[in-house]
């Protein structure tokens, strides 16, 4: 048998960022059965119940989350400070993007940096860094893209935009939608409604989302 101690009260208060009294009124609420688990498997049952409290709060910190502008910005060294550990077959040359070439990281992402290149309506777009991270109160997300369209071809717009292998926002965990959604908030507030943010699997995805603004 371990003769490990846990701090159950202690550790979830940690992994969840709550307050000790919190976690109390919390694990008072877990049925019986379900609390004998940590008997059995601490370190499973601590990692369960912080996950399951993480995702409760990433539910309920979407609907009041706030963004103001402060002061500081990037500038295009973010661009060429990034070392890219793709292989030199997975750079794509463009004609479009502030960058000579693109370093894409999968299929999906090749074939949106494609369509981007062909697309008479985009004036030019960036791949963003990883290190161009925008905070939310459940941890940091970072953005695929960055593009503007020309003014007399679609409703001029600037678009930030996340490449997923799939629109389905089911198959996506409860803390990565509350993410995005933060996301959404942070750029039409920041910008005045100028730049707008969204979730797409395809350029056409893209594109219906433009034209919905």
């Amino acid at each position: 048998m371990s003769q490990t101690r846990y701090d159950l009260v202690g550790d979830i208060a940690k992994g969840a960022t709550l307050t000790r009294k919190t976690v109390i009124a919390i694990l008072q609420r877990i049925l019986p059965a379900k609390f004998a688990m940590f008997k059995n498997n601490p370190e499973e049952f601590i990692s369960k119940v912080v996950k399951c409290i993480k995702e409760q709060k990433a539910t309920m910190i979407v609907e009041c989350i706030r963004y103001n502008a402060i002061e500081g910005s990037y500038d295009s060294s973010i661009f060429t400070n990034e070392k890219h550990a793709a292989a030199v077959g997975h750079a794509m040359k463009s004609d479009k993007s502030i960058m000579e070439y693109i370093f894409h990281d999968s299929d999906i992402e090749k074939e949106f940096a494609g369509a981007l290149e062909k697309a008479s309506e985009v004036c030019v777009y960036a791949k963003l860094p990883r290190s161009f991270q925008i905070p939310t109160p459940v941890g940091n997300y970072a953005p695929d893209w960055a593009i503007a369209f020309e003014k007399d071809k679609v409703k001029h717009v600037f678009f930030v935009a996340e490449t997923k292998g799939s629109m389905d926002s089911m198959m996506l965990r409860p803390v990565e939608k509350a993410k995005i959604e933060c996301v959404k908030k942070l750029f039409l507030e920041a910008s005045n409604g100028k730049v707008h943010y969204a979730h797409v699997a395809t350029y056409q995805d893209l594109l219906n989302a433009v034209r919905g603004c």
